[in-house]
């Protein structure tokens, strides 16, 4: 799929002169990404640590706890146009308060995130340098391996307000935490994944499922413990009880 990319240069933190800055419609936005991008290979995320627009505002958007996006209560159902708009994901916290926005040099738009923006649909084994990774994609096109910057975390998510409610257990190399924490019935325990700029991504259950494949379940203390191997390191996590 030859998705719209955005060059990715300081240059671009200037937008062009004769571009509103009200991007809050979806057609609009996209025309505005189309005239700033560049053409080239794979797919690029632009500067979005550079660019400091002053205009803030609210969009009909909603990302899904099952990936989906919803647009003024319809599904977008072009995948070239959400993994172009996925490369303005920004997140931020406030107060312990997170925001998500589509963010350009010009304007912010606050989005709805139901659970992680992002969505993990498959991974795999490649080899490099002698080494072996746990490769992830996610639907929109980022390509993560499994490391000590991007780890696998577990939290509970809660179904009925749609919220992450808490942090179970994180991979971590050759350690694992403790995991202590009741999880109501009306919640359930999810696999997530650290992306890029603090945004997280949701592991699909068929590509966890292939995790447990991959790597090795053991018994440890009681716990049933998932043990992969990547970039030459083992990474454990505690398995939820249900």
């Amino acid at each position: 799929m030859n998705n719209n990319t955005i060059k990715n240069s300081e240059n671009d933190t200037e937008a062009p002169n004769d571009v509103a800055s009200d991007l809050n419609n979806m057609d609009a936005l996209s025309q505005y990404l189309k005239s700033t991008a560049g053409v080239r290979e794979g797919r690029a995320i632009p500067p979005l640590e550079k660019w400091h627009p002053e205009s803030v505002a609210d969009m009909d958007l909603v990302i899904k706890a099952n990936g989906e996006w919803w647009h003024e209560g319809g599904e977008v159902t072009r995948e070239s146009l959400v993994s172009l708009f996925a490369t303005i994901l920004w997140k931020e916290e406030h107060n312990g308060i997170t925001e998500y926005f589509l963010k350009t040099p010009v304007q912010k738009l606050r989005i709805q995130v139901e659970d992680a923006p992002l969505l993990i649909r498959d991974v795999g084994i490649v080899n490099k340098v002698n080494l072996s990774w746990l490769e992830f994609t996610t639907t929109t096109g980022d390509v993560i391996r499994l490391d000590d910057e991007h780890l696998i975390t577990l939290k509970a998510y809660n179904i009925e307000n749609s919220t992450p409610i808490d942090n179970i257990s994180t991979i971590n190399a050759d350690t694992r935490s403790e995991n202590n924490h009741d999880v109501t019935s009306e919640s359930q325990v999810r696999p997530y994944m650290l992306v890029r700029n603090g945004l997280m991504a949701l592991i699909n259950r068929n590509t966890f499922y292939h995790l447990t494949e991959i790597g090795e379940l053991t018994e440890q203390n009681g716990e049933t413990i998932l043990i992969l191997q990547s970039g030459g390191k083992s990474y454990s996590l505690s398995m939820p009880v249900n």
